[in-house]
This record gives structure tokens, sequence and C-alpha cells, in this order.
């Protein structure tokens, strides 16, 4: 890996992910809704999904489920309608992530079920997986070894993508605060709310 292909690769895997998009819009309203630490758990969840993806991509398998999309069904209306179910919980100030007007600190959220959250955003759009195919192996050098390149390309991808995971959720948070001095907190939900359902919607048409 020289420092030439890498001179190349982060920008661009940076410029990739820090373009808003479903992982970023679901951080932001994490940041919002349960702020930045209880947040991890999903990014966690979503880092683990990328590096699938990715790991995928780099060895042909995301071409064979990309011949069958039938595959992501499943996952993409499953999911999709969980995320939209939470986003109308949090615009009727109700479950565990929304804000009452007497809180000062969210509920605990189940830490398996925002990371699989995460997960599902992750690896259920087949344009996430057609993206990788595109953008991935021309930066892999497949006359020397694969393992040792993918291991460099991937801990990059995952760094990156944490980097601006956290800052989405970091702007969610800063949000949320600015809203609270007005003792907005019904807006907090509502806005949380429909960024939600609209992630849901994105998974489950994408």
């Amino acid at each position: 890996m020289t420092l030439a292909v890498l001179s190349v690769f982060i920008p661009t895997f940076f410029f990739v992910s820090i373009t808003p998009g479903m992982c970023m819009t679901l951080a932001l309203t994490m940041g919002m809704s349960i702020g930045v630490r209880r947040s991890l758990w999903m990014m966690a969840g979503e880092l683990i999904g990328v590096g699938l993806v990715a790991t995928s991509s780099a060895i042909g398998v995301a071409a064979i489920m990309l011949k069958y999309p039938s595959l992501f069904l499943l996952l993409k209306y499953g999911g999709g309608a969980y995320l939209g179910y939470l986003g109308i919980q949090l615009w009727l100030s109700r479950g565990k992530m929304a804000f009452s007007e007497t809180q000062t600190a969210t509920q605990d959220s189940s830490r398996y079920s925002l990371a699989s959250q995460g997960f599902i955003t992750a690896i259920a759009n087949p344009k996430g997986w057609a993206f990788f195919i595109a953008l991935l192996p021309p930066f892999i050098n497949y006359e020397q070894a694969i393992a040792p390149q993918l291991v460099v390309l991937i801990t990059m991808i995952l760094s990156i993508e944490f980097l601006c995971l956290l800052i989405y959720a970091g702007g969610g948070k800063t949000l949320r605060k600015m809203l609270m001095k007005g003792g907005n907190v019904r807006i907090i939900n509502r806005i949380a709310g429909t960024l939600m359902i609209g992630v849901g919607i994105w998974l489950a048409t994408g």
C-alpha cells in the first residue's frame, strides 16, 4: 500500500462518508434523541455492517448478492418498518428514546436494539453494496496479497466512518441542547421522529 494510493483513498472515502446518507442521518437522529454516548452502540452495529459490506465487495460476494435482490427484502422492509415505528413513537413523544417535559435524561434503550438498527441500516441498502463494488477494488492490487491490503483499507474506512458518525451525532446533540434552552421538548421529539421516519422510508425504498 503506497502513500500515493492512500493520498487518494483517504480523501475519497472521507468525502463519501461525510456526505449525508442513511447512516449519517441515523447518527444525527440518535445524537439528538439519546446523546452521543448511547449512540455509540448504534455506531458499533453500523461499523460492523460497513466492514462486512466492504469485505464482501472486495472478494466478489457482493456481486452475487446484488444478483438476488430478494435477499435484501426482509431486511429492507423489516428494518425500514421498525425505524418508521420508532420515528412515530418519537413524534408522539412516546417510547424509550423520547424526551418528556419532566425528563432531564433519556431512558435506556436496548444496546442490542441500537446496534441492530445500525447494522441493518448499513447492510440492507443495495446501493451501498454497489457503491463499494465500484469504489473499493480500484485501490486493491490483485497481484499482491489481498488480505493485508484489505486490513489496511477497511481499517481506514471504518475509522473515517466512525469519525463522520461522531460528527453527525455531535451535531444532533448540539441541536438538542439549543432547543432544550427554549423548553422545546416536543419539537426535539418531532424533529428526531421525522428524521427517523425518513431513514426508515429511505431504507425500505432505496
